[in-house]
Formats: C-alpha cells, structure tokens, sequence
C-alpha cells in the first residue's frame, strides 16, 4: 500500500492484494463485446429469405451448389457460402422506339426498311422472364442487352423480307410470331437464362404524314371492303334458307310427279293387259268396239250410228236419219 492509500499491483508479491489493472479489464470487456457481436453476426447471416417470386443461387467459395426456392433457408457464414436471389417469376419488358411513360422516342430503334424498299417507323413491345438462374447470373455479362440486340436484329430480319403493306396493315402477327421463333431458336442454342415470353407490334406507320394518310385510306378502303363482304354473307345466310325450302318443295313436286306417273303408266299397262284379254277372247267385237272408240275420240261431235243388220237381212236403210231418231226419242 502506498502513502496517498492506494493498492499497487505488484505480480511477484504474493503479499498483496491483486487486483486487475483498469486498461485491462477494458480490453477484455471490448474483447468478450467483438465476440458477441461477431457471434450474433453470425448468426444472423445464417439465415436468408426467398420470396415467391424468386429462386437463390448459393455459391460456396464460389462455386455454385444449390438453387433454393421461396422460404427461409440456412447458409455458412463470413462469406464461405453466399447468396444471389434472381426474380425468374416475373414477367420483364423490353420496349423498343418508344416507352410507356412517354419520356423518349429512339428512332434508331423503331426506323426500319422493308423488302420493297419503304421506310416505317415500327415500335416493338417485349416480355421475357428468366428461365435458368444460374445461365443468367453467370453465362454471360449482360444477358439483357444481349436479348434486346438479339431482337432488334430479328425484327429487322423479317421486316427486312416484307412488304410496307403487310407491315402496316395485316401482316403484323405473321411478323410478330416469325420474330419469335427466330429468337426462340436461337436462345435455345445459346442459353442465357432467358425465355421470350411475347413479342408484339406496339405501333407501326410510315414516316411521312403524306405516306401515312394514303395508308389510312388504304385502311379505310379495306375496312370498307370487309363491311361489304360481310353484308353480302348476311344476305346470302338470310337467303339461302328460303332457296332451301324452295329446293325441297320443288324436289317433293318432282317426286309427286314422278309417282304420278309410275302410277299411270301402271294403269295403262293394267289396262292394255285387259284389253288384250278382251281382244284374245273375242278379236272381231274387241276391234269393232276399240274403232268406234276411236272414232267417238276423234270426233266428239259427230253422231255415231251403228248398223247391225247382216248380209242377207232385208233391211232398208232410210236417210236422213235425224228426223227419225228425234220422232222416236233418240237411239242409235
């Protein structure tokens, strides 16, 4: 003990009272600090979140070595396991000459040429989503960039191969969905992690307000010509029931005169059958009654009188007979 009554800690007097020096024990207490924070740290880091919407890439001294999907998830920490989380279930755009919120145009990207030599202006609506985390964190630098170059290219391809008609009037989805399979193709040869979801012709006009009202004209004129097709397809569904009907009344007459006349023909073959066994029978009487028939229907309106007195019969024949036959009420 010293004279102003403080303790001196002396290590090799085992006499005294030892105490721990102040600058140490702060040391040990920053020490055991560090350490509980490292340790909460720790365990903290330990522990990631995956939404729905998104997969994680784990890397472990960096190699990939899982991909995790929505939920809480443990990893290794101080950097030995790391985690990248990619959005692969929503749909991303890409929005070529124009943008929605109307804040540029690029005309380098929407002017184009088509196969008869016309210049328009084409703007091109985008959607993709990211297929394979992994291929997109890591096959390539700019996997964006490398879709909408990859578009744009293809689009001027097919563009490049059609008429200004088709282009602007109705040849858009032959180009939207050639555009497609072309990029579909080649992303699958060389994969970057993304699908192409859609491509569609935002707008498309030629660059001249000359150009673009005979195009509207055009349109007009087409639009016109569809109304006038479409009429006459009404006309003709609204008249060809009434042909109908009119085909299967005239059908049902021809069948009833034609049954008509089946049946005629059999009553006559019935009846010559009749006569002819009437004629078997009796030839000379059959002859004699089908010659006065014959003369009745050739002349309707001559008087027919039959003689039927015999060679050899003393019968006077009295002319005229007229006045006779009006005298005793008629006959023949």
């Amino acid at each position: 003990m010293e004279n102003d009554g403080t303790y001196r800690w002396a290590p090799n007097d085992p006499g005294k009272d030892k105490k721990m020096p102040p600058l140490k024990k702060l040391g040990t207490t920053i020490l055991l600090v560090l350490l509980v924070i490292i340790l909460v740290a720790g365990s903290v880091s330990c522990f990631y979140t995956v939404d729905d919407k998104q997969q994680a890439v784990v890397t472990t001294f960096g190699k990939v070595t899982d991909i995790t999907d929505a939920g809480v998830h443990f990893k290794l920490p101080f950097g030995i396991q790391r985690v990248q989380k990619v959005d692969v279930n929503v749909y991303q755009k890409i929005e070529l000459g124009y943008s929605t919120n109307g804040s540029y145009v690029n005309t380098s990207e929407s002017t184009m040429i088509t196969g008869d030599y016309n210049i328009v202006n084409v703007d091109f609506f985008v959607e993709y989503r990211i297929s394979d985390p992994v291929q997109y964190l890591y096959s390539s630098n700019n996997p964006e960039l490398i879709l909408k170059n990859l578009i744009q290219s293809q689009i001027r391809n097919v563009v490049g191969s059609s008429t200004v008609d088709a282009v602007l009037t109705d040849g858009k989805e032959n180009i939207q969905m050639q555009v497609k399979e072309l990029v579909t193709g080649i992303l699958s040869e060389y994969d970057i992690g993304l699908t192409l979801v859609d491509v569609r012709i935002q707008d498309a006009e030629p660059p001249t307000a000359e150009v673009i009202e005979a195009f509207k004209a055009v349109e007009t004129a087409k639009q016109q010509a569809e109304a006038v097709v479409n009429n006459a397809k009404a006309y003709q569904n609204a008249q060809l029931p009434q042909a109908q009907a009119q085909a299967d009344q005239a059908i049902q007459n021809a069948e009833y005169l034609k049954q008509k006349r089946i049946n005629e023909a059999v009553e006559q073959v019935a009846m010559f059958n009749a006569m002819y066994e009437e004629y078997a029978r009796n030839s000379a009487i059959t002859r004699s009654r089908m010659y006065y028939e014959a003369i009745q229907e050739i002349l309707p309106g001559v008087k027919l009188y039959i003689n039927t007195a015999q060679d050899g019969d003393n019968v006077q024949m009295l002319l005229p007979l007229e006045s006779l036959v009006n005298t005793n009420g008629g006959g023949n």
